[in-house]
């Protein structure tokens, strides 16, 4: 494989049609140059999630005042983990540290004649969590999002969720990771990637992470775009590349290097909104998304979409589109999925990384949408699961293959996933948008 470049897919589930926003599969295009010999080390299995026993609660930070939701974890933690909580990280087997956000999206009342400080508030929010060894080795990690149908504050929820998932895993004894010790050498590696800013987040902590535990290897990533990064892998600029688009045999057989897909994140891109007095989650059949994309649906207050959001009430205002303007993997996410819900699509849009959009205007990245969107009232846009959290944008529930509404979450782009594993192919191409499935 030493004259092989792997390009590794993110296999990521289309927004929109299977759940909320419904989920296609990434093939993170990660195309990795593997030098020979340049990084080898004697495998060694780090501690083991079953054997932990003692655990340091880190602050949980993100700009945000999150000690509620700690002290709930670590009650947790004692009373159905059966964990010693300890006060020194030095006398821990394993750190627990957290990161996250909880706001408030909206409020609701019996009486919609309530006056809004009667009403009791609606909150979102999330939990990105890890522990890490003694020797500053990833043991695990989860992203905690609200349960749908929760009774209680969402600290008390977060907190819940995340040490069930913990015990679940250490339980199964799941947590374990391997981790390679370096041997010993005097000559430093360097690797440099570019691409899709789908995965860039959880790419960067990789990276992080690795060098922490390797001084000697440098990986470096670009989050300039799909189609930037793969013009720069082709290029020879870059040692691998990052895509939700996997390429096509003609890209490949036309590869002067042989290109290697391999899938390393899973994710979801969903359909964000910005929309005054859109307080409860709006939902979007593939009809509906199709029609605002082509320009056919005009106003938030259109019958397709007062349909689907009956208890909401819509305002009588101009659809502000707003989509990619750069090359991108996450729109040929989103455009392949509308071009599977829709046959007008299909035929005048298509699918691609880049498209000829019927209307709307442009923002350059996720992070680009997201703000974008955040900034500008009555717009709609589509961005990676993740940014739509950390940017607290609210994102709609979007009717799936089955006829349900579902909204993306862990639970839902697993089981988009799961559903579409039949048809993966030698070299991980898939599509796992408009999957099958009742979740």
């Amino acid at each position: 494989m030493n004259q092989s470049k792997i390009y590794s897919l993110r296999l990521t589930p289309l927004l929109g049609c299977v759940t909320s926003r419904s989920f296609r599969m990434f093939l993170s295009v990660f195309c990795f140059a593997l030098l020979s010999g340049a990084v080898r080390g004697q495998a060694q299995t780090s501690e083991n999630l079953s054997q932990l026993r003692k655990i340091f609660v880190d602050k949980f930070s993100d700009g945000q005042d999150l000690t509620e939701l700690r002290n709930r974890t670590i009650q947790q933690l004692r009373k159905n983990a059966k964990l010693e909580v300890v006060k020194d990280a030095k006398q821990a087997d394993a750190t627990l540290k957290g990161s996250g956000s909880i706001w408030i999206v909206g409020h609701m009342s019996t009486d919609p004649r309530a006056p809004a400080n009667a009403r009791q508030s609606v909150f979102r929010g999330y939990l990105s969590a890890e522990i890490i060894g003694k020797n500053n080795e990833p043991l695990w990690s989860y992203l905690v999002t609200p349960s749908k149908f929760r009774s209680g504050p969402i600290t008390q929820d977060l907190a819940d969720r995340l040490v069930a998932k913990l015990i679940q895993d250490r339980r199964e004894n799941t947590g374990a990771v391997a981790v390679t010790a370096p041997a010993a050498r005097t000559v430093e590696t360097i690797l440099n990637g570019a691409g899709a800013t789908f995965p860039a987040p959880l790419y960067l902590k990789w990276f992080e992470t690795f060098h922490v535990h390797d001084a000697n290897v440098h990986i470096k990533y670009g989050a300039v775009g799909s189609e930037a990064g793969l013009c720069l892998l082709a290029g020879n600029k870059v040692d691998f590349a990052a895509s939700d688009m996997p390429l096509s045999d003609k890209q490949l057989s036309e590869s002067k290097t042989k290109l290697l897909h391999f899938p390393t994140v899973l994710g979801a891109v969903v359909p964000i909104y910005n929309v005054k007095g859109a307080e409860r989650t709006l939902r979007f059949t593939g009809e509906a998304l199709a029609g605002i994309y082509l320009g056919k649906i005009k106003k938030w207050n259109d019958p397709i979409l007062r349909e689907s959001n009956k208890n909401v009430q819509l305002p009588d205002a101009d659809i502000v589109v707003i989509h990619r303007s750069d090359g991108s993997g996450t729109t040929f996410v989103w455009t392949e999925y509308l071009s599977k819900v829709s046959p007008e699509w299909k035929t005048s849009v298509g699918a691609d990384a880049v498209v000829k959009w019927p209307v709307g205007v442009g923002a350059d990245a996720n992070e680009g949408i997201a703000v974008k969107v955040q900034q500008t009232s009555n717009s709609i846009g589509y961005v990676e699961l993740v940014y739509a959290l950390r940017r607290q944008l609210n994102f709609g529930a979007v009717r799936n293959a089955a006829g349900d509404f579902v909204q993306a979450d862990i639970t839902s782009l697993a089981a988009s996933a799961r559903n579409a594993t039949s048809a993966m192919t030698s070299d991980f191409r898939v599509s796992i948008t408009n999957a099958s499935g009742k979740n």
